[in-house]
């Protein structure tokens, strides 16, 4: 045995190796979470069999799980991507893991990169589990599976930079509380449940400006009806995307 065989090697991993570990820790902490299963998997799983089952909201001519799941899709990717990460992010910064996080080899850039790369992966379970659902229900989506892509890639993005930027300026108290409010205003008056239509013809307009709206009514036009590409839901997405992320990067406090 030559003398060095144990000798250490101090130094930092490489980079991807340090956004994969990290990817993989924000993603076990997200799924252990009661609160955020509750958030991410309980409510919408509930919302989509309830609403499917019973016949409470007037969703229009054909199934109602045709209507409801692209809602439920879009409103999977806001528990995650705004409401979950918001809260985790926001209790971070407030008991100083942030900080900690941002004094570690793992550049301040890379660590909002896993959080994002987490957010991606606990939505892709989210939508397998809700897709088996509404296929279990009877729906039959129709359409192009990249335009799904693409308008559920914008949706995380506008989210995501949402609640960052409300994660890094609000107290962590302050961002609970707000975050579960949107999350319940959005969920009723952004189109996931009860059509736009059903609102009176001046909210309406405001109302299809907001991005859960714009996600929800891009899938319901790809999957329901067959659209190739909603350009102007993807365009609304694509502004919350450039204007969240924006000022969540101008004004985001790691302590």
């Amino acid at each position: 045995m030559s003398a060095g065989t144990y000798t250490p090697r101090p130094g930092a991993a490489p980079l991807p190796r340090m956004i994969a570990a990290q990817t993989a820790l924000e993603t076990r902490m997200l799924l252990r979470n009661g609160e955020q299963l509750l958030l991410t998997v309980i409510i919408p799983t509930l919302l989509l069999v309830l609403f499917s089952a019973v016949d409470i909201v007037d969703t229009g001519a054909g199934a109602s799980v045709d209507f409801l799941a692209p809602g439920i899709l879009a409103l999977a990717v806001m528990s995650t991507a705004f409401t979950g990460q918001a809260i985790a992010t926001g209790f971070e910064r407030r008991y100083g893991v942030l900080k900690r996080l941002g004094a570690s080899p793992l550049p301040r850039w890379a660590l909002m990169t896993a959080k994002t790369l987490s957010v991606l992966v606990t939505e892709v379970l989210q939508i397998v589990l809700l897709t088996g659902i509404a296929f279990a229900l009877g729906w039959s989506p129709a359409g192009n599976p990249l335009s799904v892509l693409l308008l559920l890639v914008l949706g995380t993005a506008a989210f995501s930079g949402l609640g960052l930027l409300m994660a890094g300026t609000l107290k962590a108290e302050a961002t609970l509380a707000a975050a579960n409010l949107v999350f319940l205003l959005l969920l009723v008056g952004g189109g996931v449940i009860v059509p736009l239509d059903k609102f009176p013809d001046a909210v309406q307009s405001v109302l299809g400006l907001l991005p859960v709206s714009a996600l929800s009514e891009g899938l319901r036009d790809v999957l329901q009806h067959g659209a190739s590409m909603p350009w102007a839901q993807a365009g609304i997405l694509a502004v919350w995307a450039v204007l969240g992320l924006g000022a969540a990067a101008k004004f985001f406090r790691w302590e």
